[in-house]
């Protein structure tokens, strides 16, 4: 791990809802887009950061070793777990396994 003192984890920007199609034509009856597209978006992320846990917490309890060989590192997987929400956890552990991996060939 002293190889990887000086590294800098990447700045990431969070997402954001899509915005919500323009309709030519507007019926008593249509739902308010804007609010549909802004729920859709936070129940995505609430999901995608569920399974982030699901499948990343488990690896905290093995050792460095095991996680070396998958490409990780345990301060990485704690660094992703303390993101902001509307930052992709996946995304943001991702990058960072690329910037190591460029960081260490010459």
């Amino acid at each position: 791990m002293s190889h990887y003192q000086d590294f800098r984890r990447p700045h990431l920007r969070p997402d954001s809802p899509a915005k919500p199609p323009e309709l030519e034509l507007y019926m008593p009856a249509t739902p308010p887009l804007a609010f549909m597209a802004t729920f859709e978006f936070w129940v995505r992320i609430f999901r995608r950061r569920h399974h982030f846990r699901r499948l990343f917490l488990p690896l905290l309890k093995e050792d460095d070793e095991i996680l070396e060989d998958i490409g990780f590192e345990r301060t990485d997987i704690q660094w992703a777990l303390n993101l902001p929400l509307k930052v992709d956890a996946l995304k943001a552990l991702e990058a960072c396994r690329r910037a190591r991996g460029n960081q260490l060939q010459p």
